[in-house]
């Protein structure tokens, strides 16, 4: 009986050492999965940590990325409208040059139609000076003369030539408008005198020998100068020659026009 109940204690003492073996193998076994459960979870953090920066940098980058398109966009509408002016600029030169390439075309065309033209306008102008009063006779000739030498000239261009023409027709006009007094030599009387001459535009031209003693005028009905009524035109020539020269002021004067035929008479 002893016996039984000894070999029973000694059981149940097994059974309750196996018992607390098993409990401590638990309770191990348990407190090695929470820290790996940790552990992992700390991983799983630190990775999510690692993505997130990432990902900030990602969309940094794109924000930069983003700002730089909107810099280079409006660097390429910049240049779109620059090189759009370039584009007009390169038009408009073109045509330019097309302009200029028949103008250079034509040039040959041009003078030989422009030369017989001056040269009809110088015979126009000559005819006109034989025919006009003859006033300043000599210095209108020469200034014809002179043309007709610069149109032989082959160092003087075509466009030079015309200006010159248009210039001398130019002096010719403004004679019509202009008042002047000038020295000159005519034959009186059998005799050749030193006088003043005054031309009042085209409608009058006088003259007065040095000291007033004689008055006349060219008679262009009779094409020829004519003695003055001294009592008549002697003060109001000698006026007349002094407001030419600026040396009084401006006033109305007595002169023969159209009427030095009835003058004469």
């Amino acid at each position: 009986m002893l016996n039984r109940l000894t070999h029973s204690t000694l059981a149940a003492k097994s059974a309750l050492v196996a018992i607390l073996a098993l409990a401590g193998s638990s309770a191990a076994l348990n407190a090695a999965t929470i820290q790996e459960v940790t552990d992992a979870g700390e991983a799983r953090a630190d990775a999510a940590a690692a993505d997130q920066q990432r990902v900030d940098q990602l969309a940094n980058q794109i924000d930069q990325l983003v700002v730089d398109y909107q810099t280079e966009a409006k660097v390429v509408d910049g240049l779109k409208v620059y090189n759009g002016l370039l584009q007009r600029q390169v038009d408009n030169q073109v045509a330019e040059m097309d302009a200029l390439r028949e103008s250079i075309d034509n040039v040959a065309l041009i003078e030989r139609q422009i030369i017989p033209l001056m040269t009809r306008m110088l015979d126009a102008l000559d005819e006109f000076v034989q025919l006009d009063t003859p006033f300043l006779v000599q210095e209108r000739n020469d200034r014809l003369g002179r043309l007709r030498d610069m149109m032989e000239r082959s160092d003087v261009t075509a466009a030079e030539k015309f200006r010159r023409v248009l210039e001398a027709y130019s002096i010719e006009m403004d004679y019509g408008r202009t008042i002047e007094a000038y020295k000159g030599s005519l034959e009186i009387a059998g005799r050749t005198q030193e006088v003043d001459f005054l031309r009042i535009g085209r409608v009058s031209l006088t003259y007065q020998t040095v000291g007033g003693k004689t008055t006349g005028a060219w008679d262009s009905s009779g094409n020829q100068w004519v003695e003055l009524p001294p009592e008549t035109y002697k003060a109001q020539v000698a006026a007349g020659l002094k407001i030419a020269r600026k040396q009084v002021a401006p006033d109305l004067l007595v002169i023969p026009v159209a009427a030095a035929k009835g003058v004469a008479q």
